[in-house]
């Protein structure tokens, strides 16, 4: 069984298979996105099931911990990001790239709120470690099959890259986008043209 297929299991295994109950869980886990990316880990449980429209009781059905929210709520976003590769298979090499790569830029708010209450030896946490890279080194190695991505730069620096960017203070979202678009051309070779 390989990392995304284990990556899989996870956020399967969690969601209820009742459409009322589906709706209840994915509400929650936005309201719980949306909570970890403005508020941290603190974020109050109380706050989320409101946002959610839910109890309380709700919430803790699904999440009996709060670090089974983290992880869920970890897991979620990583998958997100997985799959998205998947809708790029047909997409040009460097589109697909720096098209993955915003939008884990735009994900590593809430990743990275979460990912401090993880342990890195937690399963949850190395397998999403895994999936990701696993996800997105295809795009960088296709651009660099394609000529249109520096032959020398590794996933791992590219995901330190984005990830650096990400972590900045901006003074807005149009700031941090011409920002990750400077460092992308210094990712892509000279002669891919515009």
């Amino acid at each position: 069984m390989t990392d995304r297929a284990t990556l899989s299991e996870i956020v399967a295994v969690q969601r209820p298979r009742r459409a009322d109950a589906r709706r209840n869980f994915d509400a929650l886990l936005v309201a719980a996105r949306d909570a970890f990316a403005g508020r941290g880990i603190d974020a109050s449980l109380e706050d989320i099931a409101r946002q959610a429209e839910v109890g309380i009781g709700t919430l803790y059905r699904n999440f009996p911990t709060r670090q089974h929210l983290f992880e869920t709520v970890y897991a979620e976003e990583v998958d997100s990001l997985c799959r998205l590769t998947e809708e790029l298979c047909d997409v040009p090499a460097w589109e697909a790239l720096t098209s993955w790569l915003r939008r884990v830029v735009d994900s590593t708010v809430t990743i990275r709120a979460v990912r401090e209450a993880l342990s890195e030896e937690s399963e949850v946490f190395v397998t999403c470690r895994r999936s990701l890279l696993d996800a997105g080194e295809p795009l960088l190695r296709s651009a660099q099959i394609a000529g249109q991505a520096r032959p020398d730069i590794t996933f791992d620096d590219l995901l330190r890259m984005v990830s650096g960017i990400a972590g900045a203070a901006f003074t807005n979202t149009a700031q941090r986008d011409r920002v990750l678009a400077v460092a992308l051309d210094g990712v892509r070779t000279a002669d891919a043209g515009p």
